[in-house]
């Protein structure tokens, strides 16, 4: 799901068991709150002139003990780079979960998912956030800031990258 002329990318963990089964990204709780955060309509997340997805895989990797498994570790390294050459307009990308930041902010990233995400602003033009799954409720209550001041924040830099 991508066009040449989208302005946000999104790198996110692989599929889902959901997103798998139907063949849509996001296409879960996950997307609804991850659509909110961004500031879309499910419309406008779902055009591809609009946002790129770009997953660390490109299937479901199976269950883990506490989620998923992890994507598979050389599927980024090969891939991405000849997906991104095609994605020429791209002003923000934003990165959801470790496995994403980890292989685009490197040593830069903080010692801490909740560090990295906490100093979003400081990655521009990359944007560092959590995960929307159900899975990080319980993180999400205990960073308050997140919802409170950190997906505003990133809803104003959708808007601006799509102007």
């Amino acid at each position: 799901m991508a066009s040449p002329r989208a302005r946000v990318l999104i790198v996110s963990q692989a599929p889902g068991r959901r997103a798998q089964a139907s063949g849509i990204p996001f296409d879960d709780p996950s997307g609804v709150r991850l659509r909110s955060w961004l500031g879309l309509s499910s419309d406008e997340f779902y055009d591809p002139d609009t946002l790129a997805i770009v997953p660390m895989d490109f299937y479901y990797p199976g269950k883990a003990t506490s989620g998923d498994l992890p994507p598979r570790p050389d599927f980024a390294e090969t891939w991405h780079p000849r997906i991104l050459d095609h994605l020429t307009d791209v002003r923000l990308t934003v990165l959801i979960g470790a496995y994403a930041q980890k292989r685009y902010l490197g040593r830069r990233r903080g010692p801490t998912l909740t560090d990295t995400v906490q100093r979003a602003g400081d990655y521009l033009p990359y944007y560092p956030i959590v995960h929307p799954s159900p899975l990080t409720q319980g993180w999400r209550i205990r960073n308050p800031w997140f919802e409170a001041e950190t997906a505003p924040r990133l809803a104003a830099l959708v808007a601006a990258a799509r102007s």
